[in-house]
């Protein structure tokens, strides 16, 4: 055994409805850092970290038992697939033959489905200092095509990294676009809102949405110089926040300046009260910031915490959203014979002193 290494521990988290056990993983690490993860749907349910005074908060919302992650409508530290985002219309087509997926938001489809990965039982296993997560999804699942098999893995390491690695195979052409849903505030999961948090975004080009519809992208790939879309230098969100778009937060992807599959910085959230930092790496082609606006409205969470408007960021890796009906975009089909792959590292630490 490798005495670097943060090996995780397994206990029972619960059992779901139907009588089937959910189990629970936990990391600590020699700073102080505490990860935990259910296999229902590989949930991240804690991060534990110090603020600059060494107390420790936990800074990932989410539920107290499995039976808030059976239901987990936000999808709270989830893997969402087979498509991360929106699909808009709950339609596609994949050379030349038209697919119907389920909608579940509004007339369009969000995170695969009612029935999605979120949702899912994967099985799971401790490999070394990994955590590994297996689901194959049926052909048709949520009206997607062909068996997918996804493996997605977890590490804490020493140096405070958060490692997520996705792979995937499939029977039949299929869209295919993960990521992790982790709400994040660093004052603590429990904190009211982000206004003293700072955000910087690596990226020079975003994918803006529709007028007609916040959460659709119009297809377009734009310069984020001179809009509120420009994050390049670091914004308190506090100021930031009931400005754009039209006082909803932030609902929108942008784009991995000059991404060719290395991992690289594109986030970077401080929090100057706590000194808490979240730095935020990847090998994907952009980042969906999300700041929970109006979907987040007086939720119950854990420890007798309440979640509402602007509470939380999410700060997800992916490809962008709607590729599968956008042309301009990147693709996301995943054929027979291919693998798909992405990895994502979350950092945390503190603000120079």
């Amino acid at each position: 055994m490798n005495k670097s290494q943060v090996l995780p521990t397994k206990d029972s988290f619960g059992y779901l409805t139907d009588g089937r056990e959910v189990n629970r993983y936990t990391f600590c690490n020699l700073n102080g850092v505490t990860v935990r993860i259910i296999d229902l749907g590989c949930v991240i349910t804690d991060i534990r970290v110090p603020d600059k005074e060494g107390v420790v908060h936990d800074i990932n919302l989410g539920y107290d038992s499995v039976q808030g992650y059976e239901k987990n409508p936000l999808s709270l530290g989830a893997i969402c697939g087979r498509v991360v985002n929106v699909i808009s219309n709950g339609k596609f087509s994949v050379d030349g033959q038209e697919y119907h997926v389920t909608k579940n938001f509004g007339n369009h489809s969000i995170h695969g489905g009612k029935k999605s990965f979120t949702h899912q039982l994967w099985s799971s296993s401790v490999e070394g200092d990994k955590v590994i997560m297996k689901y194959v999804s049926p052909d048709g699942e949520e009206g997607f095509p062909g068996e997918l098999t996804t493996i997605v893995s977890y590490q804490l390491t020493n140096e405070n990294e958060l490692k997520i690695e996705y792979s995937a195979t499939t029977t039949k052409p299929t869209p295919v676009n993960l990521t992790n849903h982790a709400y994040f505030n660093l004052a603590g999961h429990n904190y009211p809102n982000l206004d003293d948090h700072v955000l910087q975004i690596l990226a020079n080009k975003y994918t803006p949405t529709k007028e007609s519809d916040i959460y659709i992208p119009s297809g377009e790939i734009c310069d984020v110089t001179g809009t509120l879309f420009d994050l390049r230098e670091p914004v308190r969100l506090g100021d930031r926040l009931s400005e754009v778009p039209r006082g909803k937060g932030y609902f929108n992807n942008f784009c991995v300046t000059d991404a060719d599959g290395s991992m690289r910085l594109i986030a970077r959230l401080d929090h100057p009260p706590s000194g808490r930092r979240l730095d935020v790496y990847t090998t994907e082609l952009g980042v969906q910031c999300y700041t929970g606006g109006d979907t987040i409205d007086h939720t119950q969470g854990k420890e007798g915490a309440v979640y509402e408007k602007f509470c939380s960021i999410c700060l997800e890796t992916q490809h962008y959203p709607d590729s599968v009906n956008q042309k301009s975009f990147p693709n996301t089909i995943l054929r027979p014979g291919e693998q798909y792959t992405s990895k994502t590292v979350y950092r945390f630490g503190l603000l120079e002193q």
